[in-house]
């Protein structure tokens, strides 16, 4: 394990939790630390970053305890996605929202410029980066 890599990847994922930096700055962080994707799993509490020699760098965090709402609304995914990318919705609120709006789960593709989020029933959402 790179120490610097690792320090790198887990003060983002300090500052994301802690809605102190926008999900822009998260991209060019992770990118900065040689990140390719990252797998955010709200049921387990855990997010892995990739990375492009075949390293993973694993972080716990709290589950919901609200749960997941049972059923996957597309547009209200797209309505928190909005608001991330504009920056007036910061992961805290993200995180809730999109639970609520039946996300399990997501894989940031940062290769591939685009989000696939997950539902309970293994519905999608694949949201590309902004241009």
């Amino acid at each position: 394990m790179n120490e610097n890599t690792y320090s790198s990847i887990k003060s983002t994922f300090d500052a994301s939790n802690a809605g102190t930096i926008h999900f822009g700055q998260v991209i060019s962080q992770l990118v900065s630390a040689g990140v390719e994707s990252y797998h955010v799993d709200y049921r387990s509490g855990r997010t892995t970053y990739y990375m492009a020699d075949g390293a993973t760098y694993d972080f716990r965090f709290e589950k919901p305890k609200h749960g997941i709402a049972p059923t996957f609304d597309e547009s209200a995914i797209k309505a928190a996605i909005l608001g991330a990318q504009q920056g007036s919705v910061m992961y805290p609120e993200f995180k809730l929202l999109s639970q609520s709006a039946g996300c399990s789960a997501y894989t940031v593709w940062i290769s591939g410029r685009h989000v696939v989020y997950l539902g309970r029933c293994g519905e999608t959402h694949i949201e590309h980066f902004p241009k």
